[in-house]
């Protein structure tokens, strides 16, 4: 038989593997006796873990989350990937300092091959490139949130860059999702007063108490979050995902040249040394101005419109090489 110690360990590994054990099962993988169980049970109800007796057939147990936090147990495979999650995390500017001091925890008490292997594995997590600036959120207005959230309440809150120097009036809405893009933090809501759904930056949002009254969730348009706020943010009404100007042109380098170069576009190859291209910008002239850093002929394959923007930046850059300048009054 196993000693106590090593046993109990044994038993609440299994016992967070999964929702629901039957004593019998546990005595079984155990290699024990039901009433070992039911005393290893009780140990470890002292030593502060909320293990639940359900009723059934057979009766059984569930470990629950309680009001502390008792300590932990991780196998090596688990332990590893925590530390390193939280390598990944301590560049966050919402929880950075929180996950440095967890990963420092979690280190101290890790056996000495862990630690070994964790050193080893030590990475650095660069944050996508626009995002070195982002904001920092705190993180009791990102549980406020979650909270309002939660429990389905209105919320009005001061909105801007500076919060201490805005005039408007709180914003009223019906908050319905907490989601990151590119650094940041945003609130996707239904605005009360302007009747349609806004995505906020967390960062610039400042909660007003008391919350409002309940409210039965609206549905999101085309009823995926991430789905809707992408198309937000490439300008669309958020049913749709692709950007609201797309173009096909042909350009004069092979497939595999203008693929690193392309984004979220895409290559198709006509030949050694040629490809089609189709590509999406927030407007036409956006798109063409991207084209740009092919740095080759370009030849548009449609629409109209994406022909008249590039001759219409032709003729920009042509005044800007020509050091032809607008007058502008003094």
């Amino acid at each position: 038989m196993q000693k106590t110690s090593s046993r109990l360990l044994a038993l609440l590994s299994l016992l967070q593997t999964r929702r629901d054990w039957s004593g019998d099962d546990l005595a079984e993988r155990l290699g024990i006796t039901p009433r070992t169980v039911r005393r290893d049970i009780d140990r470890l109800r002292e030593l502060g873990y909320p293990i639940q007796t359900f009723k059934g057939p057979a009766g059984g147990y569930r470990l629950d989350a309680g009001s502390q936090l008792p300590p932990l147990l991780f196998d090596d495979g688990q332990a590893v990937a925590l530390a390193l999650a939280l390598q990944a995390a301590a560049t966050s500017t919402t929880i950075g300092e929180d996950a440095q001091r967890a990963l420092a925890t979690v280190r101290q008490v890790m056996p000495s091959r862990l630690r070994h292997r964790i050193d080893l594995l030590r990475i650095t997590a660069v944050r996508p490139p626009g995002t070195g600036h982002a904001a920092p959120v705190d993180s009791r207005t990102l549980v406020e949130l979650s909270d309002v959230i939660h429990a389905r309440a209105e919320l009005r809150f001061d909105y801007g860059r500076d919060l201490a120097a805005t005039a408007e009036r709180p914003r009223r809405t019906q908050p319905h999702h907490l989601v990151t893009w590119h650094g940041h933090w945003y609130l996707v809501a239904w605005d009360l007063d302007r009747e349609d759904w806004r995505v906020f930056r967390v960062d610039r949002v400042r909660p007003r108490t008391p919350t409002g009254p309940r409210f039965t969730p609206r549905e999101i348009p085309g009823g995926d979050v991430g789905a809707f706020v992408t198309s937000r943010f490439r300008g669309n009404d958020g049913t749709r995902t692709d950007w609201p100007c797309q173009g096909q042109v042909i350009l004069d380098l092979p497939a595999t040249v203008a693929a690193p170069f392309a984004q979220d576009g895409i290559v198709e190859a006509l030949g050694p040394d040629r490809c089609r291209l189709t590509l999406g910008s927030w407007s036409w002239t956006g798109l063409a101005a991207a084209l740009g850093r092919f740095d080759t002929d370009i030849e548009v394959v449609g629409p109209p419109e994406l022909k008249d923007a590039c001759a219409q930046l032709a003729t920009r850059y042509a005044k800007a090489a020509r050091g032809t300048r607008h007058p502008f009054p003094r």
